[in-house]
């Protein structure tokens, strides 16, 4: 008898049909399976069976903690600044797993990496908004952040055809909800669908509680920035984004 190989595509559509026991056995079968060879994905499966599992009001501890393991092994391993979020994303899960001791052990870790003040070549930034204000605005915080490979649309039909050009260069799109022609969240789920991994973050006017808000991180977006925005929001996304970047490629 031939046994199917656990399937990630399959695991998630599984989770977003809240099918909570088939996607726990697919994002288990994924971790075991993957571990010694990927342990990052393997992590953000134990991550997402944890999900599973507390959807269902079960205790996820077991789950949590092998992810955890799972961060700070590959970070240990690697001990440069681009693996700081692997420290800091086992910190979260050894807290929330109530294993405080190491969750210390690895924020201190992650506080021991520092940036190389070596020049870096930043990834192009693609602005997404219909406010040319707005567009001046980012375009200005982003320079002074070292980024210098801008573009930017002002219509969701120009922003798909134009992203789409630019998605072998690993480009972060910054993306607006309100847009005149096509709302964000089909330009995100256009994108998405295009590049699965590609790194979009929201910058709205919209509440993070509402729904289309909701919809468009639960497809895979980076991160959430609520406007009126400070240049500090937009750095912290923006390292999130650069972070997961370095470890994606490791």
């Amino acid at each position: 008898m031939v046994t199917k190989a656990p399937n990630f595509d399959l695991a998630l559509t599984h989770l977003r049909n809240h099918q909570n026991m088939a996607a726990y056995n697919q994002f288990t079968n994924i971790a075991e399976s993957i571990k010694k060879t990927d342990s990052i994905k393997a992590a953000l499966s134990y991550v997402l069976a944890a999900e599973c599992k507390i959807r269902q009001k079960k205790d996820a501890e077991n789950e949590i903690s092998e992810a955890g393991k799972l961060y700070f092994d590959f970070a240990k391993k690697e001990n440069n600044y681009s693996v700081k979020n692997a420290y800091l994303c086992a910190a979260k899960c050894f807290l929330r797993a109530g294993k405080y001791d190491d969750a210390k052990a690895a924020f201190e870790k992650s506080k021991t990496l520092k940036r190389n003040t070596t020049v870096e070549d930043l990834r192009p930034v693609i602005i997404i908004d219909d406010s040319k204000s707005i567009i001046l605005k980012i375009e200005n915080y982003l320079e002074k952040l070292g980024y210098k490979n801008t573009h930017s649309f002002s219509t969701g039909k120009d922003a798909i055809d134009g992203c789409k050009k630019l998605l072998k260069a690993d480009p972060i799109i910054l993306l607006d909800m309100g847009l005149p022609d096509i709302n964000g969240d089909i330009v995100a789920n256009n994108l998405l669908s295009e590049k699965p991994d590609v790194q979009i973050i929201v910058i709205t006017a919209d509440e993070k509680s509402t729904k289309r808000v909701k919809d468009t991180i639960s497809e895979g977006v980076l991160a959430f920035i609520q406007k009126p925005f400070t240049i500090k929001e937009l750095k912290d996304a923006l390292n999130i984004a650069e972070s997961e970047h370095s470890i994606s490629k490791k």
